[in-house]
């Protein structure tokens, strides 16, 4: 069970206590965060992204450190003024059972309800994970055209598997 002390949270495995903090991301996470989406994106996970549009969406992302290290991270891309959407959420496989991703996820919910977004919605493969959130299975057909944007460059686009998701924030 995970506890929070002074920014950070506390978990242990094996005995050993680590910490983790989640915070906005920096300049020099880039190449971190690109090596987390690119590992899922090359076992058919996520979309690859460039080192350019990570650093062009960069104040998007939110990520997880552990021991000085990037462990995770999320982008909030805003869709619309009530709408938008949790992206690239990768946690490192070695940190998967750490609470890491819902602890990004519930950042990134914290985030929309700050800027005043109503809703927030994911396009996933782990339809699960989003619901022990919160989250509600939705059509993706009753998302806004503007969410297809990235569809252009899937490989899956005619076959899409993902599934749609979508809580209040």
């Amino acid at each position: 069970m995970p506890l929070s002390f002074g920014g950070y949270i506390l978990f242990s495995s094996l005995f050993v206590v680590h910490r983790m903090k989640i915070r906005s991301a920096k300049i020099a996470d880039v190449k971190a965060i690109h090596r987390l989406i690119n590992s899922y994106a090359e076992r058919d996970k996520m979309l690859f992204r460039s080192i350019t549009n990570i650093y062009e969406n960069l104040q998007s992302f939110t990520v997880a450190e552990s021991d000085g290290k990037i462990v995770g991270c999320c982008g909030l891309q805003i869709i619309w003024s009530d709408l938008a959407e949790i992206r690239s959420l990768a946690v490192r496989k070695s940190n998967a059972k750490s609470g890491a991703g819902k602890m990004l996820v519930a950042e990134a919910i914290k985030r929309a309800k700050r800027l005043g977004i109503q809703r927030v919605f994911a396009l996933t493969l782990e339809p699960e994970f989003f619901e022990k959130l919160g989250f509600e299975r939705i059509e993706k057909d009753s998302l806004p055209m503007k969410v297809w944007r990235d569809c252009a460059r899937c490989s899956k686009q005619q076959n899409c598997d993902e599934i749609a998701v979508i809580r209040s924030a």
